[in-house]
């Protein structure tokens, strides 16, 4: 029993020091996935909990794409429960040269502040309008700066298949940039910190 309750605690204590750090990249996938602040915090706690109970099945030193695979089926099966299947998009994967990045660096101004909250919310929502499977992809890879072998991983696709999703998502989010009414012919730079201004305290969902 005592070596039951010692091994318990030390796997929790390894999990704690494992996956805490990824916290912002699970919320800020699960927020964009579930459209709202309580359901993304509600989707990241049940990947938590899931994750420590499958914690001994993690093979190798890489835990954030394992355990955003874990997120994005709780998010998944949560939207399909619910009847909202975006989930299944057909996107014709063929592969695609990604061009350039989408998003440049701005040039410093006294007003910079103002203009990335701004810019940052109008972010928030092209990206939101994506169908899920680029909404995902450009996340994981713009946002969470992961790379493509390990959003593959994550999304269970062939990095082929994350090519093609980044490249049309960043052509889908130029378009729409630039058709909106006053809008800067460049984009602006992204910030992750900014695209998540909503995100919870850390012991609001890992209670």
């Amino acid at each position: 029993m005592i070596n039951d309750a010692r091994n318990a605690a030390d796997r929790a204590l390894r999990f704690r020091d494992a996956a805490l750090p990824c916290l912002d990249d699970a919320y800020r996938l699960a927020h964009f996935l579930m459209r709202n602040q309580a359901d993304a915090e509600d989707a990241v706690q049940e990947c938590y909990l899931r994750a420590l109970r499958s914690f001994d099945s993690l093979r190798g030193p890489a835990i954030r794409p394992w355990l955003l695979t874990i997120l994005r089926n709780v998010c998944y099966a949560e939207l399909a429960r619910r009847g909202r299947h975006d989930t299944s998009d057909n996107l014709g994967d063929a592969d695609h040269n990604v061009g350039e990045p989408l998003w440049q660096e701005p040039s410093t101004a006294p007003d910079v502040a103002i203009l990335d909250k701004q810019d940052g919310a109008a972010i928030r929502e092209l990206v939101a309008a994506l169908p899920a499977p680029l909404r995902e992809t450009i996340v994981m890879r713009e946002f969470n700066e992961m790379s493509y072998r390990d959003i593959a991983e994550a999304a269970g696709v062939p990095i082929g298949t994350v090519m093609s999703r980044l490249s049309r998502a960043r052509a889908m989010l130029l378009v729409a940039w630039k058709a909106m009414e006053g809008a800067p012919q460049e984009p602006p730079a992204i910030r992750p910190a900014a695209l998540c201004e909503d995100a919870p305290p850390l012991m609001r969902i890992v209670r």
